[in-house]
């Protein structure tokens, strides 16, 4: 499955366009990360366990977009646009939500 964020593949003309498809994941925050993170704010340098998360995220949310193409017969998915939000759960919490959407398409 070829998964690019151009809207064609050099050499592959788009043969049907099968439609959107899309991948989501949410994460929850972590006391423990969240702590650690508030450090790093106040000494600098990176969070190498947000970081991680959010590769982990970005990874799943590709994965189920994938599936969904594959269910629809596609070989490629173009156009691919990956977006964070956050989301506020009120005071001490919150969420991550990490969405992958594309076109689905036959080359």
């Amino acid at each position: 499955m070829i998964v690019t964020t151009t809207t064609s593949v050099e050499g592959r003309p788009v043969r049907e366009y099968l439609g959107l498809v899309t991948g989501e994941t949410i994460l929850g925050a972590n006391i423990l990360r969240d702590f650690m993170a508030g450090i790093r704010d106040i000494i600098g340098g990176r969070s190498a366990l947000y970081e991680q998360s959010l590769r982990e995220a970005k990874d799943n949310a590709i994965a189920e977009m994938v599936q969904a193409a594959r269910a629809l017969g596609a070989d490629a998915v173009l156009a691919v646009d990956l977006d964070y939000e956050s989301i506020s759960l009120g005071q001490g919490g919150g969420m991550l939500m990490v969405t992958a959407s594309g076109t689905a398409v036959k080359l």
